[in-house]
């Protein structure tokens, strides 16, 4: 994901504090952002889930099994978001079309 190709990160409305859109970007786009969003915000819900489970000492820990980890939550994310996740992709993805007609 580009930031570039939906986001002008150089072009901040102070007044609100927000970016703004590309009015040049596609809805399928649009779209893909938004869920990577919530993929991103599923991950680190469930990261404190998994911080409480200790792992095999003969096998695993130590920094590996955190890396391992990590990436686990975030494929986690990545499936909760694709298969309809918890609705925050279709509000994320609401106020950024707002963000393009207001432009």
């Amino acid at each position: 994901m580009e930031p570039s190709s939906l986001l002008a990160t150089q072009n901040v409305n102070t007044s609100r504090a927000l970016p703004v859109v590309n009015k040049s970007a596609s809805l399928e786009s649009v779209r893909k952002t938004a869920e990577d969003f919530e993929a991103v915000f599923l991950a680190q819900m469930l990261k404190p889930m998994f911080e409480g489970i200790k792992s095999d000492s003969m096998f695993g820990g130590g920094q590996a099994e955190d890396m391992w980890r990590s990436q686990q939550l975030d494929e986690y994310g990545k499936a909760i978001a694709k298969a309809g996740g918890i609705g925050i992709a279709d509000a994320v993805m609401g106020e950024m079309l707002k963000m393009q007609e207001t432009k």
